[in-house]
């Protein structure tokens, strides 16, 4: 079955022969978390990429330890990679699937290359700009949906990682800086230690207030903004204008090409202090 399975270039390598220079995988963790940012990995391939490092499986598969392993390895393979965050403030006041865009721009944002198309996990689209009708498209990429790419498709998988441990790290950090409700060791989820330090302490600002949490009344939803599906309910306050989306025409000396040599857009993206709904 497919989570036996190692992730293969196989879908990467036919969007390449489709004409594509830069293919980037792109997922996200940290959507059912209660506490701490969403975040979203990107891994960008080449033709010239070689087969994943041994071992690479989704994130969800691996041990904690072997992620924390494999992640410095797929660094060093991807030609650009970078995690993009939105706080749990931005959750609130933008609802998750917009939180999840902003995190995703973010991540687009530090790469040195704009990649000419997306691989995205799952079925549905959460990253490409919302084109109103008879619109045309304003993002410089091609988003590609594909079920079960986490399983399947190794710039998926990488993502994964990369996004996992740098949420992880943060969470980490949180939990080291407010030891109340167990964040190094929930990493944010709805753990019965994250649970019952909630009803004892109730929300901090690193919570999703918008979501239902043990012992708060969530922040009621607000409307969607005009164009856009409203989002599932218990969903926080939209902000102005949705997002008046991050740029996403290529900043000045950033190339379609892989340049020789490294292109990390590795640098964490500041995670502004906020605030977060309920488990996976």
């Amino acid at each position: 079955g497919t989570r036996g399975s190692t992730p293969t270039l196989r879908a990467e390598r036919a969007l390449l022969r489709e004409g594509h220079l830069l293919v980037a995988g792109v997922d996200e963790v940290g959507r059912g978390a209660l506490a701490g940012p969403v975040s979203v990995g990107v891994a960008v391939v080449d033709a010239a990429t070689r087969t994943a490092p041994a071992g690479l499986r989704d994130s969800k598969l691996l041990a904690p330890e072997a992620r924390e392993a494999l992640a410095p390895r797929l660094r060093r393979w991807a030609p650009a990679h970078a995690v993009g965050h939105a706080s749990a403030g931005e959750v609130d006041a933008l609802g998750i699937v917009r939180a999840l865009r902003l995190a995703g721009r973010r991540a687009l944002e530090q790469l040195a290359v704009v990649p000419d198309v997306v691989l995205l996990d799952g079925s549905h689209d959460w990253l490409s700009t919302p084109v109103p009708r008879g619109g045309a498209r304003t993002d410089p990429w091609l988003v590609r949906t594909q079920v079960k790419a986490d399983l399947r498709c190794a710039a998926v998988a990488a993502a994964s990682v990369l996004a996992k441990t740098e949420r992880d790290a943060l969470l980490r950090d949180l939990g080291a800086r407010d030891e109340r409700y167990g964040w190094s060791g929930n990493k944010g989820y709805s753990a019965p230690d994250h649970l019952a330090a909630l009803r004892r302490h109730g929300p901090c600002v690193q919570h999703r207030r918008s979501w239902r949490l043990p012992g708060c009344e969530p922040v009621p939803a607000a409307a969607a903004p005009e164009g856009e599906a409203a989002e599932e309910p218990g969903r926080g306050p939209a902000v102005a204008a949705a997002l008046a989306e991050l740029p996403v025409q290529a900043p000045a000396g950033r190339d379609r090409r892989p340049a020789s040599g490294r292109m990390d857009g590795d640098l964490p993206a500041a995670v502004p202090a906020p605030s977060a709904r309920k488990g996976p």
